[in-house]
């Protein structure tokens, strides 16, 4: 209870700062709502927050799992490294999934779809990144059941299909962990850059620095205690800005202050549609409207739709292809792995929902001025948060980012070792390598990859790409790897050719796809410009996803073979000598319950198809097609929902891992160091 109360003391420490803090419309710039790239912060505050900050959490973090190594009996093994032992529970199981899935796209992308499209963007970001998460679970329950010993994902594909396929999904995996590491510093670098002027390509390079230290001291449970921990900082951010821009500021008067403020932005600057370019928009012609009436408060958008199909298959590849959140399910008890993905998802659902309703919509009222380019780095939430709050706005947007940049690259850190270490190293290099070698390799290529990671954002910079464009053609390079992923541990007929078929024709078409439509909507030119349209981005991505599931399901079905799943765990290899007692016993309670586990895969498919009809359906497109543009009240109606969904979020996250860990809280308290069996 201690930490419980620690956090409410550090929220109310950060909003009487915000109180304080909050500078005059005329000094924050509002009038003319400029923002001005380099001159918010000193650059001297970049570099402790980058360097400086990144070494406290290293500490912080390296001490609190050594306090475990002492007082828990916890053994930096390899098993315990990549694994955590595979009894997290449920609240830091959700914890950690938020944590992993909350990107600097997070932050960023989904206050620039609001900027541009108005509260759909928030939503269809929300909505249509959150029901990965949800469906998800079914493969989580689904690798419990049949493959409880397994490391990564990708060894449940060799031991089905055999060497030569599992190289092929090695490939889409590693792909898919280095776009979500440059994307990660892309944003994390920029918005950096943007506030304070540090050199971008120095962010890149100095922002994985402690995040390596502390996964290359305590591993995969190292990444879920930094998870926990930044994700309450995120939350507590958050409600500081709800609380600032709808029940503080003056600047924008509140909700009714914010929904008059909107309503006259729209008809200043009308929402466009994306089919036209800016040679051919009309202003005050409702046929170029992107929106109804041009509005930013209504849900029919056909920008906001594009941009949420295009979301919807692109997060598909980055949930299904990436080690990071198959090494969550992995992780966690069978008990509390689909609980764990339900609740996690919900409770993500809405911080991009919220965030982005706050403050992307604060940009568009308070008419902050932002260049085509400075929208496609994302820099809408650092320059709201700047213009409404000044340097402490600033200061916190930094912090949040951090923390987001730093706890998902975690994350795909340990992927990444993962992957090298039981999918390259032992399956290729040293098939009967011991536990000490395991974890050597691991450590190694937590350092490589750490050194590494900056130089990818500085690539995809010197490519001319941004944060944005990244974020919506992932679909088109990695989508056609994720039915075939999700058919191979979900169902007995799927065979090796349907699956390399279907993976890597989807990605052939998808690819030829998106510069086809990219070619003959720019006459016959293909550069980062016409590839980073709306159409060519939206048929990449549909033509990836849908393309490779039909030709794995045709491909299966014509050679009609059955797979016995009760081959599949036998193919998985442990280091029994890394299984301490204690865990060997939870492992084998859990494993012995297969009517629990037949329970949680029933609930993770009625929860997780139940919930993502109400996201993408029931309640999103009778307000598209209506086309019902927001009333005051309406308006207000919506807030509410994103302020009590967020606090209810900001609750479960920060108090369930506590309530859940309280014995471990005592047996550390009492003193008393355990050694373990």
């Amino acid at each position: 209870m201690k930490i419980s109360w620690l956090v409410v003391l550090l929220a109310f420490a950060v909003g009487s700062s915000i109180f304080l803090a909050t500078p005059s419309a005329e000094a924050a710039g509002v009038i003319e709502g400029e923002f001005v790239l380099g001159e918010v912060l000193d650059e001297s505050i970049g570099w402790f927050i980058v360097v400086g900050l990144g070494m406290v959490f290293a500490g912080i973090i390296s001490a609190e799992i050594k306090i475990e190594e002492k007082y828990l009996g916890h053994v930096q093994n390899s098993e315990f490294f990549n694994t955590a032992g595979r009894v997290i529970k449920t609240g830091l199981t959700a914890a950690a999934i938020v944590s992993a899935w909350t990107w600097a796209a997070t932050l960023l992308q989904s206050s620039t779809v609001a900027y541009l499209y108005g509260v759909s963007g928030p939503f269809w970001y929300a909505a249509g990144a959150t029901i990965q998460v949800l469906l998800f679970g079914i493969l989580a329950i689904e690798l419990k059941r049949k493959a409880p010993n397994a490391h990564t994902f990708l060894e449940i594909i060799r031991a089905r299909f055999g060497a030569g396929t599992h190289k092929i999904f090695l490939g889409f995996a590693l792909t898919c962990n280095m776009i979500v590491t440059g994307m990660l510093l892309l944003g994390g670098a920029a918005v950096v850059n943007g506030l304070t002027g540090m050199d971008i390509s120095l962010a890149a390079f100095m922002i994985p620095i402690g995040v390596m230290i502390y996964t290359l001291v305590g591993g995969l449970k190292a990444t879920f205690v930094a998870d926990y921990m930044h994700t309450v900082i995120i939350f507590i951010v958050i409600l500081s800005f709800v609380a600032m821009v709808f029940f503080i500021s003056p600047i924008t008067g509140g909700v009714e202050g914010m929904y008059d403020k909107l309503v006259a932005a729209a008809d200043l600057s009308p929402v466009m549609s994306p089919t036209f370019s800016e040679g051919g928009v009309v202003e005050g012609d409702p046929s170029t409207y992107g929106n109804a009436m041009g509005a930013y408060l209504t849900m029919a958008s056909a920008g906001g739709l594009i941009f949420g199909v295009i979301n919807i298959v692109g997060n598909f590849g980055t949930v299904f292809v990436d080690q990071a959140y198959w090494q969550r399910a992995i992780a966690a008890q069978p008990s509390a792995t689909v609980k764990g993905f339900l609740l996690g998802g919900m409770c993500w659902f809405s911080i991009p929902f919220t965030l982005a309703t706050t403050m992307g919509l604060t940009a568009v009222a308070l008419d902050v001025q932002l260049t085509p380019e400075q929208v496609q780095l994302g820099l809408t939430v650092p320059a709201a948060a700047s213009v409404l709050m000044g340097e402490v706005g600033a200061i916190m947007v930094l912090v949040m980012l951090f923390m987001a940049v730093t706890s998902a690259g975690s994350a795909e850190l340990i992927a990444v070792s993962s992957l090298i270490t039981y999918d390259v190293y032992r399956t290729y290099s040293n098939p009967n390598a011991t536990g000490k070698q395991l974890l050597k390799v691991s450590r190694g290529t937590i350092v490589a990859f750490g050194l590494g990671m900056g130089g990818i954002a500085v690539v995809l910079l010197g490519m001319g790409l941004s944060l944005g464009f990244v974020y919506l053609a992932m679909g088109i390079l990695i989508g056609s790897a994720v039915i075939p992923i999700a058919l191979t541990i979900t169902w007995s007929k799927t065979t090796r050719g349907g699956a390399v078929a279907g993976a890597l024709i989807g990605v052939m078409l998808s690819l030829l796809t998106w510069t086809s439509v990219a070619a003959s909507e720019a006459d016959g030119v293909v550069d980062v410009a016409s590839l980073g349209g709306a159409f060519p981005m939206l048929y990449g991505n549909v033509v990836a996803i849908l393309s490779s599931g039909l030709i794995c399901v045709v491909v299966s079905l014509a050679q009609n073979k059955k797979y016995d799943w009760s081959l599949l765990n036998k193919e998985m290899k442990l280091v029994d000598a890394d299984i301490t007692a204690d865990v060997a016993a939870e492992q084998e309670k859990h494993a012995q319950d297969e009517a629990q586990l037949k329970k949680a895969y029933s609930f993770s498919l009625k929860g997780g198809g139940i919930l993502t009809l109400i996201c993408v359906v029931a309640w999103p497109m009778p307000l598209y097609f209506s086309g019902y543009v927001f009333d005051l009240g309406f308006y207000g109606f919506w807030v509410g929902i994103a302020v009590v969904w967020v606090s209810i979020a900001s609750f479960c996250i920060i108090c369930i891992p506590i309530i859940e860990a309280r014995k471990g809280f005592a047996e550390v308290f009492s003193g008393k160091k355990k050694t373990a069996e």
